[in-house]
Parts: structure tokens; C-alpha cells; sequence
């Protein structure tokens, strides 16, 4: 008895770690996108801070220093159109989080005394072209859109 419980819960867990797992293909598109957004973003003059901040609340894509602001940027990639634009993924939920992990960021980094903002890098990329769509939503949402902040 207490074999089969094991190989179950076993099987259970294998079936529900395949499911957490992000899939390659998405992954690699989400690489490709924040590759191209940062390219995109020093060709317009931003200075990358850091990629990819993780803190126990979340992350953000890109962090950059914009003309005496510093931008967090959240970029959303897509090939297909099927669901709309890509910047139209940013859920309010999703906005939350950014707010939290700029507030992590802000606090990690000690800075004080400079102006933030939230921006979106949204990138298209066709099968059919051969350049990719990329859109810069300079202050596409701010902290008073989602739960306040102390940033």
C-alpha cells in the first residue's frame, strides 16, 4: 500500500511539475522580445540599468535610465495577432506586480530623489516580415493605476 502511495503521489507531482514548467518555445520568444527591446531602447538613447530584476514579489523585464527618469519596462512579444496587441497583456494584475518589484528595486538600490516611470515595449513579429513591430509606451501606466505605492 504505502508503495503505491508513493509512485502515485510521485506520478502527481511529475504531472504537475510539467504543467508549472514554462514551455521553450514561449520562453524563447519572451528572450527574443527583451533582446530586441533592448537593442530598440539603446538605438532611442536609454541607458540599461539591469535586466531581468527578480525579487520575492516578481520581475521586471528591463530597468533604464531615460533622461533623469528611471524607466521600468515590461515587454510583451507576439507572432500572431490572434489575441490582440501584445501591450494589451499587461493586466492590471500584472501592473501591481511591476509596482511592488519597482518598489523592491527602488528600496534594494537606495535611490532616492529621481522620477520613475512604468513603460511598455510592445513587439509584433510577423512570420510574414521580416522586421519585427516595436512600440514604446513611454508612461503606459502609473503607480496610482494599480494599488498604491510608496515609490
Amino acid at each position: 500500500m504505502q508503495l503505491f502511495c508513493v509512485k502515485y503521489v510521485t506520478s502527481i507531482l511529475a504531472l504537475f511539475g510539467h504543467k508549472i514548467k514554462e514551455p521553450s518555445y514561449k520562453r524563447d520568444v519572451g528572450t527574443r522580445g527583451e533582446q530586441l527591446a533592448v537593442k530598440f531602447l539603446k538605438k532611442s538613447g536609454f541607458k540599461i540599468l539591469q535586466r531581468n530584476y527578480r525579487c520575492k514579489v516578481g520581475e521586471i523585464d528591463i530597468v533604464c535610465y531615460d533622461h533623469g527618469t528611471i524607466a521600468f519596462v515590461e515587454v510583451k512579444t507576439r507572432h500572431t495577432d490572434s489575441y490582440g496587441p501584445p501591450e494589451l497583456s499587461v493586466t492590471e494584475a500584472k501592473k501591481r506586480q511591476i509596482v511592488k518589484v519597482a518598489s523592491h528595486y527602488v528600496a534594494e538600490k537606495k535611490i532616492e530623489g529621481i522620477d520613475f516611470r512604468f513603460d511598455v515595449v510592445s513587439i509584433f513579429y510577423s512570420p510574414m516580415k521580416k522586421q519585427p513591430e516595436i512600440t514604446l509606451f513611454k508612461n503606459a501606466f502609473s503607480k496610482n493605476d494599480s494599488t498604491p505605492s510608496r515609490i
